[in-house]
């Protein structure tokens, strides 16, 4: 959970720093024994988000530096030569200060500019959380290894820690809100929306909070895209139309089995959780077809066979239609669809009436538009 947001959380301030002609200087300062030439490795993301090499040094004595001019905040990632891990950092013009141990890159220490100063902030709280969350499993470890297991503490535990899961993304949104003028927002708000953590509604007014100098960040542009297109497929929205090939490599689009009711639902062979919600949707089926409920299911498989094997394994009557392109499909992309199982509730208007109802609850929205 702490890894997840610290690979999240990081950039810098650009309203602070872009007009200093000075540049930067990182001055570092290793603690723990370390042979002077060691090479470090300043690294950054390219587009494709994999690392590419910026600047290499050498430690020597326990210290290492780096100078330069940075156009604009931007994630870095320090990385010593035969090591694990790394640090990372926002790299802005100013002088920053780090600090941190040899073995433990991720526990740094650094100062001196004012992303790096509130992302420490962030930090802290966040590593504290972490460190709750490893003492959880521990426990849950030697609960679960007892003969017999220790049921109740098994028990205990897992409610706290869907309590803590709470608690970190209550922190992350109030952190977000707090700090507008800061781009480590806009990265939450990115992590929020990738993890569907909050609708997309909210997201929305967390972005129209930030200051016009975030908002004209490269992250938060790309925020505003998702965001934008995102909006297409809303509950109110009207659905993309699409077409592709069902088993038999026939041409079958959205428009030729709309019913009163359609359910566009995302899934694929080897998701255990699409599996497993199958059944609802094979009773929902049955209970409401005679009255106007269609489903349409899009595969995300990769594979003919797993694909039509499940089809028949599972019983579902339905049309079934997949360009066996697992999350490269065009339709998923169309409907922003990033997880599955997802699902698309299409009134006879071609209208999006609900998203990702599962269970029980899916059964009553159909029920409650045919009845």
């Amino acid at each position: 959970m702490n890894k997840a947001w610290i690979g999240v959380v990081l950039a810098a301030f650009v309203a602070s720093c872009a007009g200093k002609a000075d540049g930067y200087s990182v001055d570092a300062k290793v603690e723990g024994e370390l042979d002077n030439g060691t090479k470090v490795f300043l690294k950054t993301t390219d587009s494709l988000n994999q690392l590419v090499d910026v600047d290499t040094t050498t430690v020597e004595n326990g210290v290492f530096s780096f100078e330069g001019v940075q156009e604009q905040p931007k994630l870095h990632y320090l990385m010593l030569e035969d090591s694990r891990g790394n640090l990372p950092f926002f790299l802005e013009n100013g002088k920053i200060s780090i600090k941190f141990q040899k073995d433990s890159m991720n526990y740094a220490r650094v100062k001196g500019t004012p992303q790096n100063d509130i992302f420490m902030e962030f930090l802290g709280e966040s590593r504290r959380m972490g460190e709750r969350a490893r003492s959880m499993q521990q426990d849950m470890r030697v609960a679960s290894q007892k003969q017999p297991q220790d049921t109740v503490t098994m028990m205990a535990l897992r409610e706290e820690y869907m309590e803590l899961q709470e608690d970190v993304k209550t922190y992350n949104v109030d952190f977000a809100k707090n700090n507008p003028d800061a781009l480590i927002s806009v990265l939450i708000m990115g992590n929020l929306l990738m993890s569907k953590a909050l609708p997309t509604s909210e997201i929305q007014e967390m972005f129209d909070a930030l200051s016009p100098e975030m908002k004209a960040t490269e992250p938060a542009t790309k925020l505003k895209e998702q965001l934008e297109k995102l909006k297409t497929t809303e509950v109110g929205s009207a659905a993309p139309e699409f077409s592709a090939p069902n088993p038999e490599g026939e041409m079958l689009a959205l428009n030729d089995i709309k019913g009163k009711l359609t359910l566009v639902d995302f899934w694929a062979a080897w998701c255990r959780p699409c599996r497993a919600e199958n059944p609802n949707i094979v009773s929902v089926y049955n209970k409401f077809h005679d009255k106007g409920f269609n489903v349409i299911g899009v595969s995300l498989d990769s594979r003919a066979d797993d694909w039509t094997n499940a089809i028949a394994k599972d019983g579902l009557e339905w049309n079934h239609i997949s360009n066996l392109k697992r999350f490269q499909d065009p339709i998923a992309q169309l409907y922003n669809v990033n997880a599955i199982p997802a699902a698309f509730l299409i009134d006879e208007n071609g209208v999006i009436v609900a998203k990702n109802l599962r269970g029980p609850a899916l059964e009553q929205k159909v029920a409650e538009y045919l009845n």
